[in-house]
Protein backbone atom coordinates (compact mmCIF):
# COMPACT_ATOMS: atom_id res chain seq x y z
CA UNK A 1 0.00 0.00 0.00
CA UNK A 2 3.04 2.17 -0.10
CA UNK A 3 2.51 5.53 -1.79
CA UNK A 4 -1.46 4.92 -1.94
CA UNK A 5 -3.77 7.00 0.17
CA UNK A 6 -6.19 4.95 2.59
CA UNK A 7 -9.44 6.16 0.33
CA UNK A 8 -7.59 5.54 -2.46
CA UNK A 9 -6.57 1.67 -1.42
CA UNK A 10 -10.67 1.54 0.46
CA UNK A 11 -11.55 2.66 -3.24
CA UNK A 12 -10.26 -0.32 -5.14
CA UNK A 13 -11.34 -3.04 -2.51
CA UNK A 14 -14.65 -0.93 -2.82
CA UNK A 15 -14.72 -1.63 -6.88
CA UNK A 16 -13.67 -4.78 -6.26
CA UNK A 17 -16.16 -6.06 -3.73
CA UNK A 18 -18.69 -4.53 -5.87
CA UNK A 19 -17.94 -6.47 -9.37
CA UNK A 20 -17.83 -9.54 -7.51
CA UNK A 21 -21.61 -8.72 -5.68
CA UNK A 22 -22.63 -8.01 -9.40
CA UNK A 23 -20.63 -11.17 -10.61
CA UNK A 24 -22.99 -13.42 -7.76
CA UNK A 25 -26.60 -11.71 -8.44
CA UNK A 26 -25.83 -12.62 -12.45
CA UNK A 27 -25.15 -16.30 -11.48
CA UNK A 28 -27.23 -16.35 -8.54
CA UNK A 29 -29.67 -15.18 -11.08
CA UNK A 30 -29.31 -16.62 -14.28
CA UNK A 31 -26.96 -19.83 -14.25
CA UNK A 32 -27.78 -21.23 -10.29
CA UNK A 33 -31.43 -22.43 -11.12
CA UNK A 34 -30.08 -24.85 -14.27
CA UNK A 35 -26.58 -25.95 -12.43
CA UNK A 36 -28.99 -26.79 -9.58
CA UNK A 37 -31.07 -28.99 -11.71
CA UNK A 38 -28.13 -31.07 -13.04
CA UNK A 39 -26.79 -31.77 -9.18
CA UNK A 40 -27.36 -34.89 -7.03
CA UNK A 41 -29.18 -34.09 -3.84
CA UNK A 42 -26.78 -33.72 -1.27
CA UNK A 43 -24.83 -31.70 -3.97
CA UNK A 44 -28.26 -29.18 -4.29
CA UNK A 45 -27.86 -29.02 -0.64
CA UNK A 46 -24.02 -28.24 -0.91
CA UNK A 47 -25.26 -25.44 -3.61
CA UNK A 48 -28.26 -23.96 -1.38
CA UNK A 49 -25.34 -23.45 1.44
CA UNK A 50 -22.62 -21.99 -0.38
CA UNK A 51 -24.61 -19.61 -2.11
CA UNK A 52 -26.01 -18.35 1.52
CA UNK A 53 -22.40 -18.04 2.30
CA UNK A 54 -21.20 -16.56 -0.80
CA UNK A 55 -24.23 -13.79 -0.62
CA UNK A 56 -23.51 -13.75 3.65
CA UNK A 57 -19.90 -13.11 2.85
CA UNK A 58 -20.36 -10.24 0.31
CA UNK A 59 -23.44 -8.38 2.17
CA UNK A 60 -20.73 -8.12 5.20
CA UNK A 61 -17.75 -7.26 3.17
CA UNK A 62 -19.96 -4.32 1.41
CA UNK A 63 -21.27 -3.27 4.53
CA UNK A 64 -18.42 -2.49 6.63
CA UNK A 65 -17.09 -1.11 3.13
CA UNK A 66 -19.80 1.37 2.97
CA UNK A 67 -19.30 2.60 6.56
CA UNK A 68 -15.65 2.83 5.62
CA UNK A 69 -16.95 5.41 3.05
CA UNK A 70 -19.16 7.09 5.31
CA UNK A 71 -15.82 7.76 7.64
CA UNK A 72 -13.88 9.19 4.92
CA UNK A 73 -17.12 11.45 3.78
CA UNK A 74 -17.13 12.34 7.31
CA UNK A 75 -20.63 10.50 7.75
CA UNK A 76 -19.75 8.77 10.50
CA UNK A 77 -17.10 9.05 13.04
CA UNK A 78 -14.39 6.50 13.50
CA UNK A 79 -15.89 5.76 16.96
CA UNK A 80 -19.18 4.98 15.42
CA UNK A 81 -18.13 2.78 12.58
CA UNK A 82 -16.09 0.82 15.44
CA UNK A 83 -19.57 -0.22 16.90
CA UNK A 84 -22.09 -2.44 15.69
CA UNK A 85 -23.84 -2.71 13.35
CA UNK A 86 -20.68 -0.90 11.28
CA UNK A 87 -18.08 -3.63 11.98
CA UNK A 88 -17.07 -6.66 10.61
CA UNK A 89 -18.73 -9.60 11.78
CA UNK A 90 -16.68 -12.22 11.90
CA UNK A 91 -17.45 -16.19 12.48
CA UNK A 92 -16.22 -19.23 11.15
CA UNK A 93 -18.93 -20.21 8.69
CA UNK A 94 -17.98 -16.53 6.66
CA UNK A 95 -14.30 -16.87 7.44
CA UNK A 96 -14.11 -20.70 6.73
CA UNK A 97 -11.85 -21.91 3.58
CA UNK A 98 -14.06 -24.60 1.43
CA UNK A 99 -12.44 -24.94 -1.50
CA UNK A 100 -11.70 -28.68 -0.78
CA UNK A 101 -15.36 -29.18 -0.56
CA UNK A 102 -16.37 -27.76 -4.14
CA UNK A 103 -15.11 -30.68 -5.84
CA UNK A 104 -18.80 -31.56 -7.13
CA UNK A 105 -20.06 -27.54 -7.33
CA UNK A 106 -20.75 -25.97 -10.57
CA UNK A 107 -17.03 -24.20 -11.82
CA UNK A 108 -18.54 -20.40 -11.53
CA UNK A 109 -20.08 -20.90 -7.74
CA UNK A 110 -16.83 -22.12 -7.01
CA UNK A 111 -14.78 -19.37 -8.34
CA UNK A 112 -16.96 -16.42 -7.07
CA UNK A 113 -16.41 -19.02 -3.62
CA UNK A 114 -12.63 -18.64 -3.64
CA UNK A 115 -12.59 -14.91 -4.60
CA UNK A 116 -14.79 -14.03 -1.44
CA UNK A 117 -13.11 -15.90 0.48
CA UNK A 118 -10.11 -14.14 -0.58
CA UNK A 119 -11.54 -10.79 -0.30
CA UNK A 120 -13.31 -11.48 3.29
CA UNK A 121 -9.95 -12.48 4.99
CA UNK A 122 -8.56 -9.03 3.33
CA UNK A 123 -11.04 -7.32 4.35
CA UNK A 124 -10.86 -8.93 7.99
CA UNK A 125 -7.18 -8.07 8.11
CA UNK A 126 -7.89 -4.30 6.90
CA UNK A 127 -10.44 -4.16 9.58
CA UNK A 128 -8.49 -5.38 12.01
CA UNK A 129 -5.79 -2.49 10.84
CA UNK A 130 -8.54 0.12 11.33
CA UNK A 131 -9.16 -1.18 14.68
CA UNK A 132 -5.92 -0.32 15.86
CA UNK A 133 -5.73 3.27 14.33
CA UNK A 134 -3.27 1.85 11.18
CA UNK A 135 -5.50 3.53 9.22
CA UNK A 136 -6.06 7.42 9.07
CA UNK A 137 -9.51 8.44 8.14
CA UNK A 138 -9.38 11.84 6.63
CA UNK A 139 -12.21 13.35 5.49
CA UNK A 140 -12.54 12.94 1.04
CA UNK A 141 -12.45 16.03 -0.60
CA UNK A 142 -13.21 16.50 -3.56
Amino acid sequence: MQGETPTAFFSKTYDEATSLLIEARDYIAAEESLDRRELAPADRLRLALETSRLTSRLTHVMAWLLARKAVFAGELTPAEAAEPPYVLERNEILAADEAEQHENLPETLSDLMVRSHRLYIRVSRLDELVRRGAFATPPITH
